[in-house]
């Protein structure tokens, strides 16, 4: 992911947990599948769903760079 997408989060996004941002999609994704709402509201759901997933990819990237460094520590030991 590039810096450039993790700046474009807002920081009521980046604040969420992986957990978090995780629960909110499935309620969004809820309802969109059941149409509760117009289709203006629609796409700025999917703005945030997308923001959300790149939050969640943010996340899952700096995890696997602690783990892989801790790896690295571990084997050269």
């Amino acid at each position: 992911m590039s810096l450039m997408k993790s700046k474009n989060i807002p920081a009521d996004i980046k604040s969420k947990s992986i957990k978090d941002a995780r629960e909110e999609i499935d309620n969004i994704l809820n309802k969109l599948e059941k149409n509760e709402v117009n289709l203006e509201s629609s796409v700025e759901d999917y703005k945030r769903l997308i923001k959300l997933n790149n939050q969640i990819d943010v996340l899952f990237k700096k995890r696997f760079k602690e783990i892989s460094t801790l790896i690295k520590k571990i084997k050269k030991k």
